[in-house]
């Protein structure tokens, strides 16, 4: 690809990991065989700075039935989601009847608080297994993927919205076209499209890289953000820094004319303008880090294991399939990897092919080191595995740069 999806202007690479497995599939040892593989490489477009993979996955191989990533998995981003519903229902869905839309609503966590409050819901939800269990909290939920036909048959059927929200999922759709028209298709006059995802300031910063996966189509910027909403009659109205998963930004985009933008948007663009990130040789400076760190954490294994310690990981995240395949890490290096989801114990890290067990499993002995690839969860898992510290076991993390904590 060297087209922009947005613009199509000339997208420049900067950084290619090679070919690279789906991050969500977890394959049992029969399986292993038929993995499919694509080429992992982000570039940057020249003409409205959209940074985006330069090959896209089929989305029904990513967001399917068995698509094994629940939102609610950590008490963390429980409470996080449920304080965004709490303020929706505060700021935005005050009026008469509000209605408020989910892309990828995912297990219903968010859309489970705005369903207590009496107000009228709908995720939208491709994967059939989480939509499911959103179903069964009592969460109303349609099993499709969100586009402009789909915006257009919800608002034939439920009305307009008050309020379209996305958490993690705007970033995954390649057609972003077809998304802000079905938004202005489905949102009311005065309605708000919030949504929040990775971003590239905190990626650069902290080197981030393993955000960089199939999923993660797009890293966005406010800029980018800002140019995208201006193409489809929109504006970026406000932008909200969020700690969650290793640094998000919150985007609230209406209707041109509608909402006068808030002081952050440009004071964040100006801060975007001064690092550099619209650069193609900020981006290339990322790549020096990233082959740092892998050199970096490939050596410390080898020396570990050189000296008959015991290594395992801890969390089998979509984006330690960047991590492990970049950086040729398999079960010699890292026999095992412990994890809390029951639909990936039992299988294969992606590509890697490293065994996931139990995190039950964890201390039964405790390793002497665990790399910790759900780095994003940090607090909330040390808290958890306290033991493992007071048992002498030690954490290593990759980001910003290889340390043992």
């Amino acid at each position: 690809m060297s087209k922009c999806r947005v613009c199509e202007g000339e997208v420049r690479k900067f950084f290619d990991f090679g070919k690279q497995p789906l991050s969500d599939t977890f394959l049992t040892e029969q399986e292993s065989g038929e993995a499919y593989h694509f080429r992992l490489a982000v570039g940057l477009c020249t003409r409205c700075t959209m940074v985006q993979l330069l090959e896209e996955v089929p989305r029904d191989r990513m967001f399917h039935h068995d698509y094994p990533y629940h939102s609610s998995g950590s008490r963390r981003m429980r409470e996080h989601f449920a304080q965004t519903a709490r303020d929706l229902l505060a700021t935005e869905l005050t009026g008469e009847d509000p209605f408020c839309v989910e892309i990828g609503s995912n297990d219903g966590v968010m859309l489970g608080v705005i369903k207590d409050a009496g107000v009228r819901h709908l995720g939208v939800e491709p994967s059939g297994g989480v939509a499911e269990l959103a179903r069964k909290d009592g969460v109303r939920v349609r099993t499709d993927f969100f586009e402009e036909t789909t915006a257009r048959l919800i608002a034939g059927e439920d009305g307009p919205a008050d309020v379209i929200y996305a958490a993690n999922t705007i970033c995954h759709i390649p057609y972003l076209d077809s998304i802000f028209r079905g938004v202005d298709a489905l949102l009311r006059p005065g309605g708000v499209f919030v949504f929040e995802d990775p971003y590239l300031g905190d990626i650069v910063e902290r080197n981030t890289f393993d955000q960089i996966y199939d999923e993660h189509f797009f890293l966005f910027t406010a800029r980018s953000v800002r140019g995208v909403a201006h193409r489809f009659g929109f504006e970026l109205v406000d932008v909200h820094r969020l700690p969650v998963h290793g640094g998000e930004v919150r985007y609230t985009i209406a209707r041109r004319g509608e909402r006068a933008p808030s002081p952050a948007v440009p004071a964040l663009i100006a801060e975007e303008t001064s690092r550099g990130l619209a650069e193609l040789g900020t981006l290339e400076k990322l790549g020096d880090g990233i082959d740092r760190i892998c050199a970096d954490l490939v050596a410390l294994l080898r020396d570990l294991r050189g000296r008959g310690l015991s290594v395992a990981g801890y969390g089998a995240t979509a984006k330690s399939a960047t991590v492990t395949n970049y950086a040729g890490i398999g079960p010699d290096l890292l026999p095992c990897v412990y994890d809390t989801t029951p639909a990936k114990i039992g299988r294969l890290m992606p590509g890697s092919r490293i065994p996931i067990r139990s995190a039950e499993e964890f201390g039964r002995p405790y390793p002497d080191y665990a790399v910790l690839f759900a780095w994003n969860h940090t607090e909330e898992i040390l808290a958890k595995e306290e033991e493992f510290a007071a048992q002498g076991g030690k954490w290593i993390v990759y980001v910003p740069e290889v340390r043992v904590l």
